[in-house]
């Protein structure tokens, strides 16, 4: 289609033009931010989470290990929270005897441990017994083996550990515990820049354990979570303004465990981004992390795959068992380890695109694998611009192209957009980790369709469809179907085109006929003529009339169909094979059998609208269709149901033939060879090719007048069981021409006369 023409053709159908440019406004308007639809923004959220599990690595990060305080743990030390003598005694096996790398506590220490009693003690000492000689000082001389507090924070200190503390955001600015120093200062992003949700409340440890460890970080997974309540993206920055001495932005706790684990590199604002870097000087590059957080903070989780002990993203190791001393020494060397707890009772499960009870200490350990991978998805600030782009683009590419082309054509530009479209967003996310917006294109791409094709359909298509009703007398529905794709490509003028006709006729018919009533021979045929039919039609195949008991169709016209000579041949098969069924149903009920011969040709012919002014049809005519007549009339003759030219088999090479004789039929000086499908080449069976080459050896013979020589090849043939029609018929030859001198002139071709 030329430039002008294309331009003409949008000129004529610019009513689906304008009705296909609806749908993309409306996708404009929800990609700007004018108005957002909620389905669409539901549709891109799944459409992430099943983009975000086709791509999980689902593999062991064997640097990352979780301490799980699960179930069989409280089972064996008591129910949560533990005494921190416990805890002492766990940090001090993890780093010490373990040699864990960095310890991260996914739980909080709000309040001081009264476990052993010791406070109870000091008042009771200082209080009623305050008169007991020596309490007081019994009370100090136990108070540095009761004192859990204390005994935890002397472990801490010089280790490697960071605790977790939490933002809260309340009607009037409450602290409770300890809160560490920020990273960096309120201002330290551009104005208008700011990356991180704002909080004026925190809860944090004990001053006793804060000050006894130089490292922290808020635990809150939770921030403004999608609309459907899932954990897709996790705050790694917060920032916070309750106290003026504490104010800034502060770092989560997978932030500060990555930091810890890695020379604690610098958290820096650079050129409006938040990255990390050994130095504070140079250009963002091989030696700045960037951290690509959206407005609240936040990074999407780079999830590895399913959560909890048997999600096989990290290693489970239950905090009893690290307790009990089971683990080797030095198991752990080297790892980042995670203690948080996965026990339902502790609520710390999150719902999240990989599982629906994820443990929030996991969300903490994939950050961390994102980092040391620098596998980080982000959500670009320019995805909204891509996503008006991309409809635009794509509105216009559909606006056009389902205008001017047919439903066929139409349909292969929509999938191919859609494609296009798909292809183009998964590229970006695997390749580049892009989380990009896709639903609204997508719906916009189903909405113009439906549309413009309806609008087609309605409107534009009646004389269209009136040319393939009138088409649907003579093909079968499915061709219908096809026709309607392109009803421009389809007329009724006859054209000369290779084509492959067949001619089924019943035989039997006229000794049925006689015993049977008419109402029920009608209902005979009518049966039969309708199984037929529905055999021609299933292998694409136009009926082109009923003559008496004879059945005539034809393959490749209306509809092009290259392999029309193969699904000919799969017909005729298929119709012998049910009319041995109808045989059987038929001896059941004491009715006489019938038998079918079946004649196929391929060749050129004429195809058309055929016939008088009073009578017309749709059919073929020429010698090729006559010669498939004679083929039927003979199949008798052979012992075979099917018989096919020469020209048939060269185009049907899928099957497996058995030549039956070279003839010279009435009306043709030409001689012909015909021969019968004995079924597909894959099903044929080796014993049958063996008997295919003996018996093509008696052709050979035959042909050459050597008579002995054939009527020894035949004997092996004539064996009991073996079906004989055919055989015999060559035996009968051959004796009787054995008596004859050789013909020089004889070109082993039989000639029938009648038809």
């Amino acid at each position: 289609m030329t430039a002008k023409s294309a331009v003409a053709a949008v000129g004529q159908h610019w009513p689906r033009v304008a009705i296909t440019l609806l749908p993309v406004l409306l996708a404009l308007i929800h990609a700007t931010g004018v108005y957002k639809f909620s389905f669409v923004e539901r549709l891109d959220l799944s459409i992430y989470d099943v983009r975000l599990r086709a791509t999980l690595p689902r593999t062991l990060d064997p640097r990352v290990v979780i301490v799980d305080i699960d179930d069989p743990s409280l089972q064996a030390y008591g129910q949560w929270p533990w005494s921190r003598d416990k805890l002492a005694a766990l940090t001090t096996e993890l780093i010490d005897r373990q040699q864990a790398s960095v310890l991260g506590f996914d739980v909080m220490f709000a309040e001081p441990d009264g476990s052993s009693g010791l406070a109870a003690l000091r008042q009771i000492a200082a209080g009623p017994l305050r008169d007991v000689a020596g309490l007081k000082e019994q009370v100090d001389q136990l108070a540095p083996e009761l004192d859990h507090d204390a005994i935890f924070a002397n472990v801490l200190k010089g280790r490697p550990v960071a605790l977790g503390y939490y933002f809260t955001q309340t009607t009037q600015p409450r602290g409770m515990g300890w809160l560490p120093s920020p990273v960096f200062a309120l201002d330290a992003f551009p104005p208008g820049a700011q990356r991180a949700t704002s909080w004026n409340g925190f809860g944090g440890s004990i001053a006793l354990l804060a000050d006894a460890t130089a490292h922290a970080g808020f635990l809150n997974v939770l921030i403004e979570t999608d609309a459907d309540g899932i954990v897709r993206a996790a705050p790694v920055l917060a920032q916070y303004q309750g106290t003026a001495a504490k104010a800034g932005y502060y770092e989560s706790l997978g932030l500060a465990v990555y930091r810890r684990a890695n020379g604690m590199p610098a958290l820096l604002v650079k050129d409006g981004a938040l990255v990390l870097a050994n130095g504070s000087k140079g250009p963002i590059g091989k030696s700045f992390l960037r951290l690509p957080v959206d407005a609240r903070g936040s990074l999407q989780v780079p999830y590895r795959g399913p959560g909890g002990a048997h999600g096989g993203s990290f290693k489970y190791v239950p905090a009893a068992d690290v307790l009990s001393g089971k683990l080797a020494t030095g198991e752990l060397k080297g790892k980042i380890v995670l203690i948080g707890a996965t026990a339902p009772g502790l609520q710390d499960l999150r719902s999240t695109p990989v599982g629906a009870a994820f443990p929030g200490v996991e969300v903490h350990a994939n950050i961390i694998s994102g980092l040391l991978d620098r596998r980080l998805p982000e959500k670009p600030d320019y995805a909204a611009g891509y996503d008006v782009l991309l409809i635009a683009i794509t509105g216009l590419i559909l606006a056009l192209g389902l205008s001017i082309v047919s439903a066929a054509r139409a349909v292969f530009i929509a999938a191919a957009t859609v494609a296009v479209v798909v292809g183009l967003n998964t590229w970006l996310y695997v390749d580049a980790g892009l989380v990009l917006p896709l639903a609204a294109t997508l719906v916009m791409c189903a909405v113009a369709f439906v549309l413009n094709l309806s609008w087609g359909y309605f409107v534009e298509a009646r004389e269209r469809r009136n040319l393939a009703q009138l088409f649907g007398t003579y093909v079968p529905p499915q061709l219908v179907q096809e026709m309607l794709a392109s009803p421009g490509s389809y007329s009724m003028r006859a054209v000369s085109k290779e084509l492959t006709v067949l001619f089924c006729d019943m035989r039997g018919f006229t000794e049925m006929s006689e015993r049977m009533a008419p109402t029920e021979l009608q209902q005979f045929l009518n049966g039969v003529f309708s199984r037929l039919t529905e055999i021609i039609s299933a292998h694409r195949g136009t009926v082109d009339k009923y003559m008496g008991d004879c059945v005539m169709a034809f393959w490749g016209a209306p509809v092009d169909t290259p392999d029309h000579a193969d699904l000919a041949v799969a017909a005729a098969l298929e119709m012998a094979a049910a009319v041995h069924a109808i045989n059987d149903a038929h001896r059941a009920t004491g009715q006489p059998a019938i038998s079918v011969g079946i004649g196929i040709n391929t060749g050129v012919m004429s195809v058309g609208d055929m016939g008088s002014a009073v009578r017309r049809s749709y059919t073929v005519v020429g010698d090729a269709v006559n010669l498939a007549s004679r083929l039927e009339s003979q199949s008798g003759i052979y012992g075979a149901e099917v018989v096919v030219s020469d020209a048939t088999r060269h185009a049907a090479p899928a099957y497996v033939w058995q030549e039956l004789d070279r003839v010279r039929v009435k009306g043709k000086a030409q001689s012909v060879t015909i021969f019968a499908p004995l079924g597909r080449a894959t099903a044929a069976a080796k014993t049958s090719r063996a008997g295919l080459d003996v018996w093509q050896q008696v052709l050979t013979a035959y042909r050459a007048q050597d008579w002995a020589g054939g009527r020894s090849l035949l004997t092996p043939l004539l064996a009991p069981g073996v079906k004989k029609v055919l055989y015999q018929l060559y035996a009968e030859r051959l004796a009787s021409m054995a008596l004859r001198p050789k013909d020089p002139d004889w070109d082993g071709a039989t000639r029938f006369e009648s038809k």
